[in-house]
C-alpha cells in the first residue's frame, strides 16, 4: 500500500489535475442501452497520468444484467457472479445488503503512473468520489475491488473505497450504497484532505500514513480567497436586495413557509415578526456584505441574525457557483485565482462558532429558542429567541448603532 505523503501530494499541482469522462457506443446498438462503459482520464496540463475504468450498470434497461456484465469479462464478471442470481436480478444477500439499490457502478480498473505522488489512495479516492458524483444517483451500488481481487490497481481502489465508506461484502468486493448519508460525507472529507494539502504547501512537514484522518477542516485560519469574498459578497447583496423587497411588501404583515423572497425561508420562530425586525434582518446582509468590501477576505457574524444571513449568504454563493457560472465568471475577472477558491463546505466549517442557529430550522426541536429549554441550557446556547436575533455576541465588537439602514 502506498505510504500517504503530504509533501509528495502537494508537490502534485492538484488544483490543476482534471478528470475526463469518455462514453461511446453505437446509436443503434441495442447492448448499450443496459450497460454503458465509461473511461475516466486523469490529467494534468494535457498530460494524462492516470486512467479509471468503469461500467455503469442500468437493471431496468437490461434484459439479463447478470449476463450481460458477465460477457464484459475482466472485475464486471466477478461482480455479476456475486451480485446477481441467475436471472439478471439482485441476490437477496445483495438486496439485504443494500438500502434501495437499483442500478450498479463497478469501478472495474486503474492504470496509474506506479510512481509518488500520483499513486496515492487520498488522490484516487477524489476521482473515485468525482466520478460516482457524475454517473450515479441515489439508487446506486457503487462496487470497488479488495485487495484480494485480480485487478490492475486494486490495493489503490481498496484503500480509496474504504476512505469513501464502502463497506466490505466479500473477501473480492466493497460497495458505496449512495442511498447511505455516510459516503457523501466522506467524500466531502476526501476532498477537504486534499485542499488542505494543498494550502499547505510543498514545505509543509510529512505526517505519518492515516495522519490525516484527524485533522480538521479550516486549519489555515479563516481568510477566504479573494474570489470566494467576491462571489459571498454578490450572494449576500442580492439576499439584501430581497430581503428589502420583502420588508416593503409584508411590512407588519405574517409569512408563511416559501411566501417572500427571504423571510419565508427563516425558521418558524421569525414569520411572525414586524417590519422594525425585518429591517435589521435585510441590514445583516448589508452588514456582512459591507465587511466583504475589495480586498477583504475574512468576515466574522456578530449576532444571531448575521449568522442566519451569513447561512445563507453561503447558500446562495453555492448556487451561484454551480448554476450562473457565467455571472460568477464576469464577477471576478479580475481577481486572481486561488486553489481554495469556492470552497463552500470549508467556508460553513470556519466562519463560526458553532451552527446553533440551524437547529431551529428542525421542527422536532420547537421551543429550543428558549433560554429556559432542557437542551438550550444542556447546550449553553444563546440569542436564538427571534428578539435576541440582533443582540451583540460581544458588546466591545459591536457594529455602529448610529449607521442607520439602507432604505427609509
Amino acid at each position: 500500500m502506498p505510504t500517504l505523503s503530504r509533501k509528495d501530494l502537494a508537490s502534485v499541482q492538484l488544483e490543476k489535475l482534471e478528470v475526463d469522462f469518455h462514453h461511446r457506443h453505437r446509436l443503434l446498438d441495442p447492448s448499450a442501452r443496459g450497460v454503458q462503459r465509461w473511461e475516466v482520464t486523469i490529467g494534468l496540463d494535457g498530460q494524462r497520468v492516470g486512467t479509471l475504468h468503469a461500467v455503469r450498470a442500468l437493471y431496468w434497461k437490461s434484459d439479463n444484467l447478470r449476463e450481460r456484465l458477465d460477457d464484459e469479462q475482466s472485475f464486471s464478471s466477478l461482480v455479476a457472479e456475486q451480485v446477481l442470481d441467475s436471472d439478471g436480478r439482485f441476490s437477496a444477500e445483495f438486496e439485504e445488503f443494500t438500502e434501495a439499490v437499483s442500478s450498479l457502478l463497478v469501478i472495474d480498473r486503474l492504470d496509474l503512473q506506479e510512481q509518488e505522488p500520483y499513486a496515492d489512495p487520498l488522490l484516487v479516492a477524489a476521482v473515485v468520489a468525482a466520478v460516482v458524483d457524475r454517473l450515479t444517483d441515489n439508487y446506486f451500488a457503487v462496487v470497488l475491488p479488495n485487495e484480494d481481487a485480480s485487478v490492475a490497481g486494486a490495493a489503490l481502489l481498496a484503500e480509496a473505497g474504504r476512505l469513501l465508506a464502502a463497506r466490505p461484502f466479500s473477501d473480492e468486493l466493497q460497495v458505496i450504497d449512495t442511498a447511505l448519508a455516510a459516503p457523501e460525507e466522506a467524500a466531502r472529507r476526501v476532498r477537504g484532505r486534499l485542499l488542505s494539502i494543498v494550502r499547505s504547501g510543498p514545505d509543509a512537514h510529512e505526517g505519518e500514513e492515516g495522519a490525516w484522518e484527524d485533522e480538521e477542516d479550516g486549519e489555515d485560519g479563516q481568510d477566504i480567497s479573494v474570489r470566494t469574498a467576491a462571489v459571498l459578497r454578490l450572494a449576500l447583496d442580492e439576499l439584501s436586495a430581497q430581503a428589502w423587497e420583502d420588508v416593503a411588501e409584508f411590512g407588519d404583515r405574517p409569512v408563511g413557509k416559501g411566501q417572500g423572497l427571504v423571510l419565508g425561508a427563516l425558521p418558524r420562530v421569525t414569520w411572525s415578526q414586524d417590519a422594525q425586525w425585518r429591517r435589521q434582518m435585510a441590514r445583516c446582509f448589508d452588514d456582512l456584505a459591507a465587511d466583504l468590501a475589495p480586498g477583504a477576505r475574512s468576515v466574522t457574524p456578530g449576532c444571531t441574525g448575521e449568522e442566519m444571513a451569513l447561512h445563507l449568504g453561503i447558500a446562495r454563493a453555492r448556487s451561484l457557483t454551480l448554476n450562473r457560472p457565467a455571472l460568477v465568471d464576469r464577477a471576478v475577472a479580475e481577481l486572481p485565482e486561488g486553489c481554495d477558491d469556492y470552497d463552500w463546505n470549508w467556508c460553513s466549517s470556519v466562519l463560526f462558532e458553532d451552527h446553533d442557529v440551524l437547529m431551529l430550522f428542525d421542527a422536532s426541536l420547537d421551543g429550543i429558542e428558549d433560554s429556559g429549554n432542557d437542551i438550550n441550557q444542556a447546550m449553553g446556547m444563546a440569542n436564538l429567541a427571534s428578539a435576541d436575533w440582533f443582540e451583540p455576541f460581544d458588546p466591545e465588537e459591536s457594529r455602529e448603532p448610529g449607521r442607520g439602514f439602507r432604505h427609509p
